[in-house]
Formats: structure tokens, C-alpha cells, sequence
């Protein structure tokens, strides 16, 4: 792992890694904690030093990139929206969500009816794509379960969800970490809290679409038109993006500047610790605009 920060600086970094960087064809980007910070409903959304640079910089250059949330509050659209007014030029179609995800592997394995425990940021991508929504109510029979960001989580949904698994449904998770970034600290995650509610109750396996699935970065993959080793996965979450990125066979660039500390990472065995650590994307950026540059 290449530690950067006050007692070691980015250019000492192994240069088989820095080379690696510089012919990465593609990136794909965590939101909360690497770009951004909000508040605990992802709103008011302020840019980390170096991210609206860094983004303008790959766009000059001709790199593509996504911004992948696991975070569905907002339709990937109006995550986007949002980060314009945050100060951020962004292309149509970079946003990500475990929505957009969830839509390529439901529509793959024919799944047509879906018991969505979410709000609009979570059923408009599925009703967009065709897929049936169907309320959490009374004993439904759907193909999959999917639990986003819901905080008004009830008793009855859960009792619906619960009868849905037990007549054969899957059950999906936007995401299965427990906590995300904020201004204001870490913050719980509902689709995690929600499936593991379902799973006690019905043993049922939870499937993640959302990061850090190899699902989710198949899809990126796609939506850029890039091979999965040759994108580059930065976040800020020890159990997202790195895990993501050596399943994919990626390079994993993990920032400090939300959930996980340089440390986070230092009780990991060699092959699944990030292959650079940096205390934000400003470091990254001054990585790239080294004359070598993150070249196509």
C-alpha cells in the first residue's frame, strides 16, 4: 500500500503504480467522502478539495468517468443536478446508483415484478426500464425484494417483504454497508438495516447491487465502454470501492477524507489493501497533472 500525506509525499510512490494511473482508461468514483459531503440526507452538498478540478481535468483530457453512489435518495439524474449546483461540469449520463445496477441485473434474469422499500430515488429507474413496482402491502408475489434508502421503514412493509421472500421472491440490497459519510460524521445506512430485518426473519440470502458488488462495476464497466482492469476505483470505504476494485481486477485508490483512515486499511492482507492510499483527491489530482498525465 502507498501511504501519502506530511511524512511521505505522492511522488514517491511505487512507479509501477504510478504508471498503472497513467494509462487507466476510466475511473469510476464513490460520491459521499471522496467528491462530497452532506448532511444526513445527502443534501447540501459541498465539494472535497481538489474534486471539481480533478473531474474538469479527466473531461479535458478525454478520460471517462462515473460517479457511483450507493446512496438512492435521488435519482441518478438528480444526483447529478445537484452536483452541478455544487459547482461540479458534469457530462449526461456519469451518475450511478444501486438503482441503475439493480435495472441491468433485473432485466438480465427476466425479473419483470418488484417489491421496491424505497422512494422515488429508487423506483424511477426501475419503472423507466419497464420493470412492474409493486407496493409493500398485504402478500404480494414478485420477483425481487430491493431495500434502498427508506427511513420510514414500518412493520407492515417489513411483514409484506417478508411473505414476498417466503413465496419466492430474492431479496436485493442497495448497499450492505452500515454506515456512510457526512459533515456531520458517520450516519446509518437503511437498505442494510431493512434486509438484515428481512434476512432474520426469513433466512434468506441478501444480494447486494450496489457497491462493492462486481455487479455494480460490471455495469460501470458498460456505461464507459472500459475493461474492468483498466479502470481505476476511488473511494473513501474500506468495505466499498477497494474490495470492488480487486474483484474486478481494477486499480484500487482509496482517500481518507471520509470513512476510512490511512489505518483502516493497515490490518489487511497485502492483496486486498489499496494499491495507492491518499488523504483526498486533491492528492490525486496533482498525481494526474504530472506531464505523464492519466493519458488514454
Amino acid at each position: 500500500m502507498v501511504v501519502t500525506g506530511a511524512s511521505r509525499s505522492f511522488h514517491k510512490a511505487p512507479s509501477a503504480v504510478l504508471e498503472r494511473l497513467h494509462t487507466v482508461r476510466g475511473f469510476v468514483f464513490d460520491m459521499d467522502g471522496t467528491l462530497v459531503l452532506g448532511d444526513q440526507r445527502n443534501h447540501g452538498f459541498t465539494a472535497l478539495p481538489g474534486a471539481i478540478e480533478l473531474l474538469r481535468l479527466l473531461t479535458g483530457r478525454g478520460i471517462p468517468f462515473v460517479l457511483f453512489t450507493n446512496g438512492t435518495v435521488r435519482t441518478p439524474q438528480h444526483y447529478a443536478d445537484t452536483l452541478r449546483t455544487a459547482g461540479f461540469d458534469l457530462p449526461d449520463g456519469c451518475m450511478m446508483t444501486p438503482a441503475s445496477s439493480a435495472v441491468a441485473l433485473f432485466l438480465c434474469r427476466g425479473y419483470r415484478r418488484v417489491m421496491a422499500l424505497g422512494g422515488d430515488g429508487l423506483t424511477r429507474p426501475l419503472q423507466e426500464a419497464g420493470i412492474e413496482l409493486v407496493p409493500p402491502k398485504g402478500r404480494p408475489q414478485v420477483d425481487a425484494v430491493l431495500a434502498g434508502w427508506h427511513p420510514e421503514f414500518t412493520m407492515a412493509e417489513l411483514e409484506s417483504a417478508c411473505h414476498a421472500v417466503w413465496g419466492g421472491a430474492e431479496m436485493f440490497s442497495a448497499s450492505q454497508t452500515r454506515f456512510f459519510a457526512t459533515a456531520n460524521g458517520k450516519a446509518l445506512a437503511p437498505s442494510r438495516v431493512m434486509s438484515a430485518m428481512v434476512k432474520d426473519m426469513t433466512g434468506c440470502r441478501v444480494i447486494t447491487v450496489g457497491k462493492p458488488s462486481l455487479d455494480a462495476l460490471r455495469c460501470a464497466g458498460r456505461r464507459l465502454g472500459v475493461r474492468l482492469k483498466d479502470l481505476a476505483v476511488v473511494g473513501d470505504d474500506p468495505e466499498m470501492e477497494v474490495p470492488m476494485a480487486h474483484r474486478g481486477g481494477s486499480l484500487a485508490i482509496a482517500v481518507s477524507s471520509g470513512l476510512g483512515t490511512r489505518d483502516a486499511y493497515a490490518h489487511l492482507p497485502e492483496k486486498r489493501r489499496p494499491h495507492l492510499c491518499l488523504r483526498g483527491v486533491d492528492e490525486l489530482l496533482r498525481l494526474c497533472e504530472d506531464p505523464a498525465g492519466c493519458r488514454k
